[in-house]
């Protein structure tokens, strides 16, 4: 409880008080992180000072990681992003606690030259004095430096500020100019603990793809979808438009709804509802079209799993829609996101018994989700946030 209640100030004063005597001295004296902090797992370097039980967090192999680094003054936040989205697999996952000695701005100035992060994301509840302008000079080299930066800041009620004094002895300050300046930064914030993730997960898989716009192109087998992915394009926090297709797309469409005998039941529009009797081979041709169209940044495809002609199961719950079967969806899907340069992310709405094929796309980095209108927004965030960044490089 270093400084987080009233009785342990004066004992956070004296060991700040000390730890900062040590660094005045000649070789500085050691660095601490905390306090109340669970320290550090570092892939890379193949330590882990966490103590959960394994029986309740199982350890992931060392040589599994993304090239990203996880910051938070709440290990608990981490613990529990990492154990629900274990497909996140960062390299480094650093619980900052009180920031007694080393701080937030401390390590984004560390990982902004790192040749083993692409992404940072950031869990912060407050900023010690100056601490803020050198985080987010941090944040804005990071950025000149190519890599993609995701914020999350607790504190932004006057009950959450309370709360955040009390969990690390935080001071939140004012949320609307930190969020500002972190924006200005070139950082992509986050409003809550599962956009927080999901963005997470698409800077740390999809990092690599090149985002030339925000022109988005939908395909669904159901047709609420397309109404649902179509009504979901713009928001409050984000503006995204549906992408016009080319002629040359349009008539490689006309050409495969002809021969898949669909084309007196498809118009040819964005969203693009191909009917639930689209099977998995023409969900890969369209997709694949789709892509290929110049005038489309990204794509969000529906794989429609409850259709009577689409492989979406496992072998084990049933032989005759198979996924593993040669030529499936999950194959065709993997195909095209490994060959593809732009970003695409996969829904599959449905129950539990459809998990298999979910977990067997994100096992291979494959966005997934499980509802379109959730995807749109998401991926949305996303392109408006690699698109600031770029913006943030061109100028320098």
């Amino acid at each position: 409880g270093l400084g987080e209640t009233e009785g342990s100030k004066e004992r956070a004063v004296q060991v700040v008080t000390m730890i900062n005597k040590a660094h005045g001295s000649p070789g500085g004296g050691p660095v601490f992180l905390g306090a109340n902090c669970m320290g550090v797992i570092s892939k890379p370097g193949g330590y882990d000072t966490w103590f959960i039980p394994e029986e309740k967090l199982p350890k992931e192999s060392k040589k599994q990681f993304r090239r990203s680094a996880l910051l938070s003054q709440s290990g608990a936040f981490m613990l529990h992003r990492s154990h629900q989205c274990p497909e996140l697999l960062p390299a480094y996952m650093i619980s900052m606690g009180n920031q007694t000695d080393l701080s937030l701005a401390d390590m984004i100035h560390y990982f902004k030259g790192s040749d083993e992060v692409d992404v940072i994301a950031i869990y912060a509840e407050g900023f010690n004095d100056l601490d803020g302008l050198s985080f987010c000079k941090g944040v804005r080299e990071a950025v000149l430096a190519g890599k993609e930066v995701l914020f999350y800041k607790a504190g932004r009620t006057a009950e959450g500020k309370a709360a955040t004094s009390g969990h690390t002895a935080s001071l939140a300050g004012d949320y609307v100019v930190c969020e500002s300046c972190v924006k200005q930064a070139g950082a992509i914030v986050a409003r809550t603990f599962s956009e927080f993730q999901e963005l997470y997960y698409l800077l740390s898989t999809q990092s690599e793809k090149v985002v030339n716009g925000n022109r988005l192109a939908a395909i669904s087998g159901a047709g609420f979808e397309a109404v649902g992915m179509a009504d979901s394009i713009e928001s409050d926090d984000y503006h995204s438009q549906l992408a016009k297709f080319t002629h040359s797309t349009e008539e490689k469409l006309r050409v495969i709804l002809e021969r898949k005998k669909l084309d007196s039941l498809v118009t040819i529009v964005n969203p693009l509802d191909i009917n639930p009797a689209a099977d998995d081979e023409t969900h890969g041709l369209i997709a694949q079209a789709v892509l290929d169209d110049p005038e489309v940044d990204a794509l969000i495809i529906s794989l429609d799993p409850l259709s009577p002609v689409t492989q979406t199961m496992h072998a084990s719950d049933t032989k005759i829609y198979d996924m593993e079967k040669e030529g499936g969806i999950k194959e065709r899907v993997l195909e095209i996101a490994k060959n593809s340069s732009k970003p695409m992310v996969v829904v599959v709405d449905g129950g539990r018994i459809f998990d298999s094929l979910r977990d067997a796309l994100t096992k291979h980095g494959v966005p997934v989700f499980s509802v379109c209108d959730h995807a749109v927004a998401t991926l949305s965030l996303y392109l408006q946030g690699r698109l600031h960044s770029d913006s943030i490089r061109s100028i320098g």
